[in-house]
């Protein structure tokens, strides 16, 4: 299928109909930061309600793998393309840290919320993302949730998985093969499900051949490639600078809205990295969930669950 044809939005009937939920209304929009970049996010809910909940995907992955968390939710929500990623545009700089992905999306968030202030949910990258921006915009965060992901994880760690997976070809001959590639790394759950994954992140080329939607594909392979070039190198640390951020603690210290922490049990924190974020901030709530790395594809269910509860205010 072209790209022309696909219809992102058209997953999104069977899995309403697969838990036994309304379809909510969605669109697609668009903010134009002030050097013309783009940021581009889902609007899900009637458009004269304002989102309640705001959602930042992680690394190499984009806004639809909320999907099925916000249709078992069944809140106004904002669901964010982070920069580098799904239709928002790539940083020619590739600095995607917390701090810089918070300082692109703020005005965005600011304008389609109206600045109601959120419950902010960050999962991997988008969490360091969130915590942020909780941290420099207080008054659009009224509670954080961050999912499976702490600023001291290991580098080395579970989380390296990541380069390895996105240190492919640049372009593959079918959008199957990148299906096989995701079951390959233990990715995107069942076949059916890294199907939809991969539709939806991915883009079909004017010359007929695939690549993925997100950057840190590009830079991963261009590392794996050449791997004496210096900017290769240079691009690659600053990527994993914001995936395996070992720094941020200043931001959650610096974070007034109560804070929330999901974990997977199979996930990248390992206890010791939970028990010293829970130390670190002593008043977050935790929440164990059976999952890998990608809480909201494994458990939507159980994490709409926990995003409910912080939005009652726990």
């Amino acid at each position: 299928m072209s790209d022309a044809a696909f219809d992102e939005f058209s997953y999104l009937p069977a899995q309403a109909d697969a838990i036994g939920v309304p379809v909510l209304p969605v669109r697609r929009v668009t903010h134009r930061l002030a050097d013309g970049r783009a940021v581009s996010a889902l609007r899900f809910g009637a458009a004269d309600t304002p989102p309640e909940v705001t959602f930042l995907h992680g690394a190499g992955l984009n806004a639809h793998t909320w999907d099925t968390t916000v249709l078992h939710l069944g809140l106004p929500a904002l669901v964010l393309d982070l920069p580098g990623h799904g239709d928002s545009s790539w940083r020619e700089d590739a600095q995607y840290t917390g701090q810089t992905l918070a300082a692109d999306v703020a005005p965005a968030i600011r304008e389609w919320t109206g600045g109601q202030p959120q419950v902010l949910v960050g999962h991997s990258l988008g969490g360091l993302t969130a915590a942020a921006l909780a941290a420099r915009h207080p008054e659009l965060v009224r509670e954080l949730v961050l999912v499976d992901i702490s600023p001291g994880i290991d580098p080395n760690g579970a989380a390296s998985s990541i380069r390895a997976f996105f240190a492919g070809p640049t372009d593959w001959s079918s959008r199957e093969e990148l299906v096989d590639r995701a079951l390959s790394f233990g990715l995107g759950g069942s076949r059916e499900a890294a199907t939809r994954g991969v539709s939806l992140n991915s883009r079909v080329r004017p010359d007929g051949r695939v690549e993925w939607k997100h950057h840190f594909a590009h830079l991963a392979n261009r590392l794996a490639a050449d791997p004496d070039s210096a900017a290769a190198v240079d691009d690659a640390q600053r990527a994993d600078a914001g995936i395996l951020s070992a720094a941020g603690w200043e931001d959650l210290a610096a974070v007034a809205a109560p804070v929330t922490l999901i974990t997977g049990t199979r996930g990248f924190l390992t206890d010791a990295d939970r028990e010293d974020f829970l130390r670190r901030v002593p008043t977050a709530a935790h929440v164990a969930l059976d999952s890998a790395h990608n809480v909201q594809e494994e458990q939507p269910a159980e994490l709409a669950d926990a995003v409910r509860s912080a939005y009652d205010g726990r």
